[in-house]
C-alpha cells in the first residue's frame, strides 16, 4: 500500500485517500485509559447537571429568575457533557477527524455557541446579582421570570447568529482556508479581524462587565455586612429586611465563586490560544474548561440547602408523587 512503509509504522486516518492525515500512535492502554477517563467525565457532567435541571424545572419553589440563569447554564453544562466531551474525547485518542466537513462546520458553531452562551449566562447572573444586592427595591419590578427567560433567549439567539457568521466568513467551506491540507483534521485559520473581533466580543466585554459588578456588589455587601454586624452587637434586633439582604448577599457570595472558577478556568485557556503556545498545553486548558461544567453544580450542592432537598427528593422518586413540585424545600 502507498501510505506504508515497509516496516508498518506510519499509520494513516485514512488509508485510501491520498490526502490523508498522518495518524498519532497510542498504545492499547493509553487507548483504554483515556476512553475511560472520557466516559467517565462525561457521565458526571451529564448526571449532576441533569440533577440541576431536574429540579429548577420541577419543584415550583426553585422558579425564580436567578434559578432561571442557572438552569440556562446547567443546560449549557449538559451539552458539553453530551457532545462536546465525547467528540473531543475521540478527537484527541484517535488523533484523526473522522466526521466529514459538514459536522465539523455544525461542531464548530455548536462548541462556538456553547461557550459564548456560558459567558453571556455569567454576565446575566453578575447583572442579576448587582441588582438584587444594590438596588434591591427594583428588584421584584425589573428582574423577573419573564424578562430573564427574555433574556436568555436573546443572548442564545445572537450568540447563535454571531458564532454561524464567525465561521462562514472564515472559509470554514472554503477549503482554500483550511491550516490542513489533508484529511482527518477539523481546524482552520482565523483571520486577524475575526480574532479582534472574538476576543472582544466573547473575552474582553463580558469580562469587564462581570468584573465591574462584581467589585461594585462585594463593596455594597461589605458595607451591608457592617451594618448587620453593629446592629446584632449593639443588641437590636435584625429586621426582616436586613435578614434577606444577607440573604442576598450570601447568595452573591455563592455565584461569584462560580463565575470565579469558570474565570480561572478559562483566562488561561483563551490567553494561550491567542499567543499560539504549544498545542499540548492548549488541549490541557480546554478539557479545565470542559472539566468545569461538572464542577458547577457541586458549588451547587455545597451552598445551597434547597438543592440538597431536591436531590434527595430525586433519589428517593418522590417528584412522582402528586403535587410533588409544591414540596417545600426551604426552611
Amino acid at each position: 500500500m502507498a501510505y506504508e512503509t515497509e516496516d508498518q509504522e506510519t499509520q494513516y486516518c485514512f488509508p485510501d485517500i491520498n490526502s490523508s492525515c498522518v495518524k498519532g500512535k497510542r498504545s492499547r492502554h493509553e487507548y483504554i485509559i483515556m476512553y475511560v477517563f472520557f466516559s467517565l467525565l462525561s457521565a458526571w457532567t451529564v448526571f449532576l447537571n441533569l440533577l440541576v435541571i431536574i429540579s429548577i424545572s420541577h419543584f415550583k419553589k426553585l422558579h425564580t429568575p436567578t434559578n432561571m440563569i442557572i438552569l440556562s447554564l446547567a443546560v449549557n453544562d449538559l451539552l458539553i457533557g453530551l457532545f462536546v466531551i465525547p467528540i473531543q474525547a475521540i478527537k484527541l485518542t484517535e488523533t484523526c477527524w473522522y466526521f466529514g466537513d459538514i459536522f465539523c462546520v455544525l461542531y464548530l458553531i455548536l462548541i462556538g455557541l456553547i461557550f459564548s452562551a456560558s459567558l453571556s449566562n455569567l454576565v446575566l447572573i453578575a447583572v442579576d446579582r448587582y441588582v438584587a444586592v444594590c438596588h434591591p427595591l427594583l428588584y421584584p419590578q425589573k428582574i423577573t421570570i419573564t424578562n430573564m427567560l427574555k433574556s436568555i433567549c436573546l443572548s442564545w439567539v445572537c450568540y447563535s447568529a454571531y458564532n454561524t457568521a464567525f465561521v462562514v466568513n472564515n472559509g470554514y467551506f472554503d477549503s482554500s482556508h483550511r491550516t490542513d491540507m489533508c484529511n482527518g483534521r477539523c481546524s482552520v485559520m482565523v483571520s486577524f479581524s475575526w480574532t479582534v473581533i472574538d476576543l472582544f466580543m466573547c473575552f474582553i466585554f463580558p469580562c469587564l462587565i462581570m468584573i465591574t459588578l462584581y467589585l461594585r456588589i462585594f463593596y455594597v455587601v461589605h458595607q451591608q455586612v457592617k451594618v448587620i454586624n453593629s446592629l446584632m452587637k449593639g443588641g437590636k434586633r435584625v429586621t426582616e429586611s436586613s435578614a434577606k439582604r444577607k440573604s442576598e448577599s450570601k447568595a452573591a457570595l455563592t455565584l461569584g465563586i462560580i463565575v470565579t472558577i469558570y474565570l480561572l478556568c478559562y483566562i488561561p485557556y483563551y490567553i494561550c490560544s491567542l499567543f499560539v503556545i504549544s498545542s499540548t498545553t492548549i488541549t490541557v486548558l480546554s478539557w479545565a474548561v470542559h472539566a468545569n461544567s461538572g464542577l458547577n453544580p457541586l458549588v451547587y450542592a455545597l451552598f445551597y440547602s434547597s438543592f440538597k432537598k431536591t436531590v434527595k427528593h430525586i433519589f428517593t422518586l418522590k417528584i412522582f408523587q402528586p403535587v410533588s413540585f409544591l414540596f417545600r424545600i426551604f426552611k
